[in-house]
């Protein structure tokens, strides 16, 4: 039956145009964002899942960058330490050697001591150089005021999430472990300031002084005493230094952990969400056509109902 009222062929062509215009729209925004997952309403299980793994990687972000500060403090920590040690040219090296030789019979003891004393400044101004960011772990305060030292730091060191719950991992600190100095404290506890023997051979690694011994038995003890504290200094700090030297391994570990872990979570989103753009060409150069062939099909619709008017010549 031909109507003047109801073109169903007109409105049947007007439904597909409607339907390729629609797929279109959706295919070019996908091109356009480089999603096909990009609000909610595309998909609401793939959207949430991407959002909450974006938000895991901004927080491995944050713990990629707290490494990076770990590792510049343990560093600059660890240098002191193996500045501390020294050569034969420097620090508590340096120092055993020079007790060693003030051994000697008739050596001038008062120019060694000279020599003691600059390398007694030296060890103690490597120490209060170590701060990083405002960090010191080679010189600190035991003091039980408001701006005493952390008896430990926790080094952020990775991030993780077990369906709604977050677990932070830190890398523990015991400053104690490292202290070459320490102040406000009612005794001396670092290494290099920690008193040892009695009486008048009472003496730190700070204090030693043998500009006044002799070559008689006893000074000759005390020299005896004094290599001997040197020496178990030399241990201490090389153990602190293997210590920190682990931390620092850990740390550079858990930085391409962090990296890799950053760059698998990407891919996942992406895997998620991301268009396929070889298809979406495809698909766009289809739709193209078939919007075009849409409109023609409507308009030959349109036009047909004109064909009435033959009937009423």
């Amino acid at each position: 039956m031909s109507s003047l009222l109801t073109n169903s062929t007109a409105m049947t062509a007007l439904q597909t145009l409607r339907s390729v215009s629609s797929q279109l729209s959706t295919t070019q925004n996908r091109i356009s964002t480089g999603q096909r997952v990009s609000t909610a309403s595309d998909n609401a299980a793939y959207w949430s899942i991407a959002t909450s793994m974006r938000s895991d990687n901004a927080a491995l972000s944050a713990v990629s960058d707290s490494l990076g500060l770990s590792a510049a403090t343990v560093d600059t920590e660890y240098t002191a330490l193996n500045t501390a040690i020294g050569d034969s040219t420097s620090g508590l090296t340096k120092l055993q050697a020079l007790l060693v030789e003030a051994k000697t019979a008739g050596v001038d003891r008062t120019k060694i001591q000279a020599d003691v004393t600059q390398i007694q400044q030296q060890l103690k101004s490597t120490a209060g150089a170590a701060t990083f960011n405002g960090i010191n772990w080679l010189s600190i305060d035991t003091s039980t005021s408001s701006t005493a030292t952390p008896t430990s730091f926790n080094l952020v060191s990775s991030y993780s999430r077990v369906g709604g719950t977050p677990t932070i991992g830190s890398i523990t600190v015991t400053t104690a472990n490292y202290a070459l100095y320490t102040t406000g404290g009612a005794t001396k506890t670092g290494i290099l300031d920690t008193v040892t023997g009695t009486g008048s051979t009472a003496a730190s690694i700070d204090t030693i002084s043998i500009g006044a011994l002799t070559d008689s038995a006893a000074d000759q003890t005390t020299l005896d005493g004094y290599i001997a504290q040197v020496t178990t200094a030399i241990n201490s700090v090389a153990s602190a230094a293997a210590n920190l030297g682990a931390v620092k391994n850990r740390i550079s570990t858990n930085t391409e952990f962090v990296k890799s872990l950053m760059d698998s979570v990407d891919r996942g989103i992406g895997q998620l969400v991301d268009a396929d753009m070889n298809q979406e060409s495809t698909r766009l150069a289809a739709l193209q056509v078939q919007q075009q062939l849409g409109v023609q099909a409507l308009s030959i619709a349109n036009n047909s109902s004109q064909s009435i008017l033959s009937l009423f010549r």
